[in-house]
């Protein structure tokens, strides 16, 4: 089994040509045959303070090939993808060619999906796709008006574009990289380009011009603030990262007086009846050729690497990892 390992804490994870299979747990046994590497995957590689227990194999996503199965709903052969349940975190995860999962939180591969398209969509995909229903659940339609993006070149803010401009909404995708990733927004359905610095470089006003009928947020603090405060009365934020900062520096204000709604979206623990409505939209209704447009491969003997520029906003859409690479 390859494996990239994070030993203990504080420790610098390093790639295993052979790593010993007794470390897994639970009762489905897997065959990886892709991951994806996300935000979360890089910041456990930077020693950020994701891995709940050491050892740990990182990697929040996985698709795999069940190769063997204690629980009567998985067979041998059938397709699988996992996101969040610990995985990468309190469990060891993606990052390696084996795995061992609990079945609860497994959702069987779309029939319309590769598992290389099913990593490139991911957590981040089934994160947009959470936020995406979140807000159409709130009552959201695309006449409302315009809904705002943050954090857009990222792996969940992409395919939040992607998905809100296939149901007809009107996009405005905010990103500190105007010049370089505003064509690239575009091409996957913004209508509009902002400069993050517009939201984050300092709190407004708790009420401001009210601009956005809804808005997914990544990345919270100061920026999430302004958001909240030019949201349009009854309006709804979906709000799943922070890569900005866990602080919030708001007022109740953009609550009780314009009735907007601060929905978090938790994929980690989302029970499954939610991840099966959330695969299934995203198997009917994604681009796969605007996916495979946003999608860089990578082996896994490149993931230590690739965390640092991931961290530093360097890398745009989604990173597959193929692990027998």
């Amino acid at each position: 089994m390859r494996a990239v390992l994070i030993d203990s804490e504080g420790a610098a994870p390093r790639l295993l040509p052979d790593a010993d299979e007794s470390l897994l747990e639970g009762e489905i046994g897997l065959d990886v045959l892709a991951s994806g590497l996300n935000y979360k995957d890089a910041m456990a590689l930077a020693g950020k303070g994701i891995p709940r227990t050491h050892p740990l194999i990182p990697g929040i996503d996985l698709v795999g090939r069940v190769t063997e199965s204690g629980d009567d709903r998985f067979s041998a052969g059938d397709l699988v993808i996992l996101n969040g349940d610990g995985i990468g975190e309190s469990r060891h995860g993606g990052f390696a060619t084996r795995a061992r999962v609990r079945p609860d939180a497994l959702v069987r591969l779309p029939a319309s999906l590769s598992p290389d398209r099913a990593a490139a969509i991911g957590t981040a995909g089934f994160t947009a796709m959470l936020a995406v229903q979140r807000l159409e659940d709130a009552g959201l339609t695309p006449d409302d008006g315009d809904v705002l993006v943050t954090g857009a070149s990222g792996g969940a803010g992409s395919i939040a574009i992607a998905l809100l401009a296939g149901r007809g909404h009107r996009v405005l995708a905010s990103t500190g990289r105007v010049e370089a990733h505003g064509e690239y927004l575009r091409d996957l359905g913004a209508a509009g380009v902002l400069d993050r610095r517009e939201l984050s470089e300092e709190p407004g006003r708790p009420l401001q011009s009210q601009r956005f009928a809804a808005a997914i947020d990544g990345v919270g603090s100061t920026t999430l603030a302004n958001v909240l405060a030019q949201t349009v009365w009854g309006g709804t934020v979906a709000a799943y990262g922070l890569a900005q900062g866990p602080d919030l520096p708001t007022t109740v204000l953009p609550f009780i007086l314009r009735g907007v709604t601060l929905a978090g979206i938790n994929s980690v623990e989302c029970p499954l009846p939610l991840r099966e409505r959330a695969w299934d939209a995203l198997a009917r209704e994604l681009d796969l050729d605007l996916l495979d447009s946003m999608t860089t491969g990578i082996g896994l003997s490149e993931v230590i690497d690739h965390a640092a520029p991931l961290l530093a906003g360097q890398v745009r859409g989604r990173t597959v990892v193929e692990v027998d690479q």
